[in-house]
C-alpha cells in the first residue's frame, strides 16, 4: 500500500488540539495591527474547526 501523503497547504495552517480537534489561525494578525480595532483583533484568533468541514480535512493530514 502506498504512503499516506498530507496537503501540504493544509498542514501549515491546521494544527491539532490536545483533545484532537483541529483548529486554525485565521487571517488579518500578521501586521499593520495599530490600526485594526480591538474587537477585530480580538475576533481574529485561533478557531476550532466546524464539524461539518473536520471528516474531509482529517483525510487532508492525516499525520497531524
Amino acid at each position: 500500500m502506498p504512503k499516506l501523503k498530507s496537503h501540504s497547504g493544509a498542514k501549515k495552517r491546521l494544527r491539532r488540539t490536545g483533545s484532537g480537534k483541529l483548529v486554525f489561525k485565521r487571517n488579518s494578525r500578521n501586521h499593520l495591527l495599530m490600526q485594526k480595532s480591538k474587537r477585530q483583533k480580538r475576533i481574529q484568533r485561533t478557531q476550532l474547526l466546524h464539524p461539518t468541514n473536520e471528516h474531509a480535512l482529517r483525510h487532508l493530514v492525516p499525520h497531524i
